[in-house]
């Protein structure tokens, strides 16, 4: 494969951004915060409007498509024309789905607000990912982490927001987040138009960057590996994000409220594992944070299903970490693969990420109505299996040192 070069920040170039980083994040938390309210809502949808599980999923499955489907073309899109200020877009998005999710009425209606809340993930998250690396000083893991430990953080808030406002004044209050959405916008106006700038800065702050002399079947080869990865991450996430309320429900008689505090808890470990992960796989070399992470997971998924209510809530502590800390390593070890084309890779990874977040939900959905909630956990607790493919990864890195 002939020398693939592309134009990136230098590592010692410029100063890690962290203002910018630290705002992306933040903006990173609102987005995904509001985002996890859809799935948050699960158990009072399904009460107010007779939903059954499959519904449920194809909910999920509405959301995470229409997110997943259009990531990649708008990374693609953004490679060859940055926008700098298409944030401020998907937030608008974002914004008009809660809307319009305060007020729907029925299943058809649902699926509208959650697809306009997709359509708000699939323009945030590409150029946002680009904007991150860019800011990074070369520091491209922690940069990674810091942006996508926003979202995880997000997402643990959401439960805690739909157990403790949504939950006891009703569906309508849903709208009282579209303050936190104009917010939102403002803030990606402020980081746009330091993006606008950056483009615009001298050439000096830049640099050619040589891509692994990998052959093109060889590169091909490890990207399929890491989306293989990624599948088992999500698909396995799916089943503790969309149906980990209802598994405590069903097997040790929690509330509503209680068992959303134990989802908060989970996903509070998810967001402490990806900013770890990052920083970690700089230090130590992303290929093996991705073999630790998703093969390490194995022993606690497959003693979730067997342990008791106690246990099953220290367990998801350790899932959470230790399988969090893969995307931002998979993430950057991707783009390592393909300079030159961030935001298409960061479309193509938090595109399949969401389609799968969607399609693990839509099918254990079905899987629960014909068998059981206790059944779904029973089966993906081998999905960490997959994780064994990592050692078809090439080591694309030189050996990291500490300094």
């Amino acid at each position: 494969m002939s020398k693939v070069v592309s134009e990136t920040v230098a590592p010692h170039a410029v100063s890690t951004a962290f203002p910018i980083l630290i705002g992306l994040s933040f903006s990173h938390m609102l987005n995904d915060m509001m985002q996890s309210l859809v799935p948050a809502m699960y158990p009072m949808l399904k009460g107010d409007l007779g939903l059954d599980f499959s519904q449920i999923g194809l909910i999920t499955l509405a959301f995470q498509l229409t997110a997943s489907l259009l990531q990649p073309m708008i990374g693609l899109f953004t490679d060859r024309k940055p926008q700098p200020y298409s944030l401020v877009l998907g937030m608008g998005f974002t914004l008009v789905g809660l809307l319009l999710l305060s007020q729907a009425t029925s299943f058809v209606s649902v699926i509208v607000a959650a697809m306009m809340v997709g359509m708000g993930s699939s323009i945030f998250h590409p150029e946002s990912s680009r904007m991150a690396r860019m800011a990074s000083g070369g520091r491209h893991g922690l940069a990674q982490s810091l942006f996508q430990v926003g979202g995880n953080a997000g997402q643990a808030i959401g439960p805690l927001l739909a157990a403790f406002i949504v939950l006891p004044r009703g569906q309508g209050s849903v709208a009282y987040f579209s303050g936190l959405a104009l917010l939102g916008m403002v803030l990606l106006g402020w980081i746009g138009h330091w993006y606008a700038g950056q483009r615009r800065a001298p050439a000096k702050a830049k640099m050619l960057r040589e891509g692994p002399h990998l052959t093109r079947a060889r590169v091909t080869m490890s990207i399929a590996v890491l989306v293989a990865l990624v599948f088992s991450k999500f698909f396995y996430m799916a089943s503790l994000n969309t149906f980990y309320t209802f598994y405590l429900i069903h097997r040790f008689g929690e509330d509503v409220q209680h068992a959303q505090t134990l989802l908060f808890v989970f996903l509070a470990a998810v967001a402490t594992g990806t900013i770890a992960g990052g920083p970690i796989g700089d230090i130590l070399g992303r290929r093996r944070v991705i073999w630790a992470s998703i093969l390490g997971v194995l022993p606690f998924t497959l003693a979730l299903p067997y342990v008791g209510e106690t246990a099953t809530a220290i367990l998801t502590v350790p899932i959470g970490l230790i399988l969090a800390s893969a995307f931002p390593a998979i993430l950057v070890y991707a783009q390592e693969l393909l300079p030159g084309k961030v935001g298409m890779v960061s479309g193509l990874f938090y595109g399949f990420a969401f389609g799968m977040s969607g399609l693990g939900a839509a099918t254990l959905g079905v899987l629960a109505d014909h068998t059981s909630v206790d059944f779904v956990f029973d089966v993906c607790a081998f999905l960490p299996l997959i994780g064994l493919l990592a050692v078809f990864l090439p080591d694309i890195e030189p050996a990291r040192r500490k300094t």
